[in-house]
């Protein structure tokens, strides 16, 4: 058998004249799978309380250090989200493996350490590790993240909020970062041009 003939048997157009040949239908049946085993696992997945104490007092205790099982990513474009990871991870106490993880340097998602990807991952997560939504001022409480916006065009810096006081008064949220390292400084006192909230809801976890 010739590979002109393996290759056309596989490329050729359906007779039904709907242009799809054999490569089509086994990518269809694919994405098929992966749903429907994304699906079944969803199901089986229980929804737990976000502990936003812990996560807070994660963010305490490593706001002006690092943490030496995790890499400084100060020389590689900003350690923020890796920080505000770190500290959804210590009120969650699970990964979402490929979506949200890190294992080492060379080893992570990139919404672990990328401000949109870790925004992108939270509001669509459907799975394992903490699940959010975007929302208001007047809804934030702490453990929650927020995301701001110093050019007015993207999103650069992703602090943690440690600390809410009268509710929707940014001089009283108070927040802890890395690349500007700082804890319970208030939402205030940045310039920035934009800024957008995450509600953490709460935390899917297998059976």
């Amino acid at each position: 058998m010739s590979l002109y003939f393996v290759l056309y048997s596989f490329f050729k157009p359906r007779p039904d004249h709907s242009g799809r040949g054999l490569i089509y239908d086994l990518f269809k049946d694919f994405a098929y799978f992966v749903n429907e085993a994304k699906e079944r696992r969803e199901k089986m997945l229980i929804s737990v309380p976000y502990n936003r104490i812990e996560a807070a007092n994660y963010a305490d205790r490593w706001a002006y250090r690092r943490n030496p099982e995790y890499y400084d990513f100060n020389d590689l474009g900003g350690d923020c989200t890796n920080f505000a990871s770190q500290c959804l991870f210590a009120g969650s106490g699970v990964m979402n493996y490929p979506s949200w993880y890190y294992y080492g340097l060379n080893d992570r998602s990139p919404s672990w350490t990328g401000v949109e990807f870790l925004y992108d991952f939270l509001i669509k997560n459907r799975g394992v590790g903490p699940r959010g939504e975007e929302t208001g001022i007047e809804n934030v409480r702490k453990g929650d993240i927020v995301q701001l916006s110093f050019s007015g065009e993207r999103f650069e810096h992703t602090p943690v909020i440690v600390s809410v006081g009268k509710a929707g008064s940014p001089s009283e949220i108070l927040l802890a970062a890395h690349t500007f390292d700082s804890n319970c400084r208030p939402l205030d006192s940045y310039a920035f041009k934009k800024v957008r909230f995450i509600h953490i809801k709460d935390v899917g976890k297998d059976v």
